[in-house]
């Protein structure tokens, strides 16, 4: 993805997928409980004809047949499964992009698939630690701008054949409307190129998964819009949270301060969007932030985890204090004991 919508709408509720072959559960603030389905399963019938015309004086024959083999031809890009092939369910960096024949390793990429949703962060390998910062008050309108040249996105993977569609339902850039799509070629046993459909690009992409096939989505929405997302992968993890306001369509960060001029104040409201990477454990502490959107936050917890306890019953973190947001977990692969030594038990 040189660039990369899933929507569940219930008010003061959370929604617990326990897996792909296991049930949803809905908690209402009066715990009550609803079994659905996870998924809803697209159908494709495929149709075999087989025409004989037969024409006096002629007698020329004209047959039609369609082959059944499913991986007989790739699919085309509308006919698209919500499920990402085991393979993919990784997670990955990149070691570099080719583009116009000159390939680049500028930026520290890191890209979390699940099952179904994904979560992609990226940093320029020279961006400054900023490391007395505490906030965007303490840095200057030249390192604001800086800031700018981040990027991350977080959503839902769609595949159609060997094609990626990565629908974006937030983002730290701007967005142009463009589609984020890629022909994904596997390249066992840990690695993978990305091309761009038009010939444009290729990124080498390898995985750092340690192969358990843990998986955890957590999503918050109020009246449909994505306010926080929490993926992990294993034992890594990618927390997004959003700005205020969706940013106007630009095809850059710096195309969007060229037309709007923003104060910088206007600029600070722009910024303030969260894509941080990190270990759950293994770091000084666990759910610890390495790389963040917000300098001042690597090095720190994520505090996201400490809003939610785990409902031990039905397997599922809860929020601490219920309000008006939507909260679900359309993925969950995680164990009794795993959520316990994540999120604690009640």
């Amino acid at each position: 993805m040189v660039f990369r919508n899933a929507t569940i709408l219930y008010s003061s509720n959370i929604a617990i997928g326990a897996g792909p072959s296991k049930s949803r559960v809905i908690f209402g603030s009066i715990m009550n409980i609803v079994f659905c389905s996870m998924r809803r399963l697209h159908r494709v019938a495929r149709c075999v004809e087989l025409a004989v015309m037969i024409s006096v004086g002629f007698g020329a024959f004209l047959f039609g047949a369609a082959a059944n083999a499913e991986d007989a031809a790739p699919a085309a890009i509308q006919d698209s499964s919500t499920q990402a092939p085991n393979w993919l369910r990784h997670a990955w960096v990149r070691d570099w992009i080719q583009q116009r024949e000159v390939k680049s390793n500028t930026l520290d990429v890191h890209y979390l698939q699940t099952p179904t949703y994904f979560s992609d962060i990226r940093f320029p390998k020279d961006r400054p630690k900023f490391s007395s910062a505490r906030s965007f008050a303490d840095l200057t309108d030249q390192q604001l701008r800086i800031l700018a040249s981040q990027n991350g996105s977080s959503g839902l993977t769609k595949m159609a054949g060997p094609v990626a569609m990565w629908h974006h339902d937030m983002d730290f850039q701007p967005s142009d409307g463009t589609p984020d799509q890629g022909r994904l070629e596997r390249i066992p046993p840990i690695r993978m190129h990305e091309h761009g459909l038009d010939g444009s690009y290729i990124e080498a992409w390898r995985s750092v998964s340690d192969g358990k096939g843990r998986f955890l989505v957590i999503r918050v929405e109020h009246s449909g819009r994505l306010l926080r997302s929490l993926v992990v992968v294993d034992n890594l993890f990618v927390y997004a949270r959003n700005r205020a306001q969706d940013l106007p369509k630009a095809r850059s960060f710096d195309a969007l301060i060229a037309a709007m001029n923003p104060t910088r104040e206007q600029l600070v409201e722009y910024l303030d969007c969260e894509f941080s990477v990190g270990r759950v454990t293994g770091g000084s502490a666990p759910w610890e932030i390495e790389e963040s959107t917000l300098p001042w936050r690597e090095g720190h917890r994520l505090d996201f985890v400490d809003q939610m306890s785990v409902d031990v019953e039905q397997l599922g973190p809860v929020p601490r204090e219920v309000g008006e947001n939507q909260w679900t977990v359309p993925v969950n692969t995680l164990s009794q004991r795993e959520f316990k030594e994540l999120f604690g038990g009640n």
